[in-house]
């Protein structure tokens, strides 16, 4: 997977994406907005099983209690937790479709440095060129199409010009 200035590349298509509102960064931090510029690998794949079916044989499904740690000082920053967790943290299981499938990337995982960024994941956007906190949004057509082709490792280029 390529990003580009007019989407991401893979297998043939161009699909269109938003980036973070901070733009591309080669310095990613905590809290910054940013995609972080670089090869990354996809790692895992989660899904809501009371919103889809498993798109793939390696999704593995969330639930209520399931989210994600962004607490920088934390042992577990940038791992997938569970409730109750003390620590700073995003929820997985949203009452927005925007996590229903997350694509999850290696940056700054597993053995993150603190306030490098957590959390960087491929999932649904809001609406077109609504930008994230950081990841790679796409329709929910495009994201289930990109879900059924990967494959653990697959790699994920953002280049320093890509948008």
């Amino acid at each position: 997977m390529l990003l580009t200035p007019r989407g991401l590349r893979f297998a043939g298509r161009t699909l269109p994406c938003s980036i973070g509102r901070g733009g591309l960064s080669p310095n990613k931090v905590e809290g910054d907005g940013a995609t972080p510029i670089g090869c990354h690998l996809v790692v895992g794949m989660l899904y809501r099983p009371d919103r889809m079916a498993p798109p793939t044989d390696w999704a593995e499904p969330i639930g209520p209690r399931d989210l994600w740690s962004d607490a920088a000082d934390a042992e577990d920053y940038n791992q997938h937790v569970r409730a109750p967790y003390a620590g700073s943290h995003e929820a997985l299981w949203r009452a927005d479709p925007l996590y229903d499938l997350i694509l999850v990337t290696d940056w700054n995982w597993p053995d993150a440095q603190s306030g490098r960024g957590s959390a960087i994941f491929l999932h649904q956007w809001r609406r077109p060129g609504h930008p994230t906190e950081g990841c790679i949004a796409f329709s929910r057509q495009d994201l289930h199409w990109l879900a059924r082709l990967i494959v653990p490792g697959t790699r994920l280029v953002v280049p320093p010009l890509a948008h």
